[in-house]
């Protein structure tokens, strides 16, 4: 298993390839360029999204076959991973009907996306990821209808625990802990 984690520096705005999906991006070029945000075509399953900086994104390389995991047990093995990596921090989530992703207070009226995740397969090999919000600047995301959804407000870390907010540093190694459950669950 590899699992690449980072930040995107300068931040970016990526667009899936499916009809319609530009549709979500609400800003114009002018706005993008004074933000300093690229906007980037990407090859990954999944909508429109933000990354940026304050933002953990993980780009697991995994054998699926290998696994014994098809496309969506291992989207639910992806939103496993999160909600275990905030709940070691005291944040708990979920999923909600319909809309792929981890969501606070999901199932709720006041459900707030935290994690969305976006993949591809290329010979069941596993590539792009999840990205999930530690302290990012969450206005940006009102420069798109974030996964397309329209209506439903983004979260981040730092808006759920204020002052206790871990640093990235402490997520990316939660995050990868919890990779290593997931896994070692499946593999025994």
């Amino acid at each position: 298993m590899t699992v690449f984690t980072l930040e995107h520096h300068p931040p970016v705005i990526t667009v899936t390839r499916r009809p319609g999906v530009r549709a979500n991006l609400l800003a114009t070029p002018e706005q993008l360029l004074e933000q300093g945000i690229e906007l980037v075509d990407t090859d990954r399953g999944g909508d429109i999204t933000y990354h940026g900086p304050g933002q953990l994104v993980a780009y697991p390389i995994l054998d699926l076959n290998r696994l014994g995991l098809r496309i969506h047990p291992y989207m639910r093995l992806l939103e496993d991973v999160v909600i275990a990596t905030v709940a070691s921090f005291g944040v708990v989530a979920g999923r909600e009907d319909g809309a792929t992703g981890v969501w606070v207070a999901a199932g709720t009226p006041e459900a707030r996306k935290i994690a969305a995740l976006g993949v591809r397969l290329s010979r069941w090999c596993s590539m792009h990821g999840l990205a999930l919000n530690v302290d990012p600047d969450l206005s940006h995301f009102d420069l798109i209808v974030p996964c397309g959804l329209t209506g439903r407000s983004v979260t981040s870390l730092r808006r759920e625990l204020g002052d206790g907010c871990p640093s990235l540093d402490n997520v990316r190694l939660a995050l990868e802990k919890a990779f290593d459950a997931a896994i070692e669950r499946l593999v025994g």
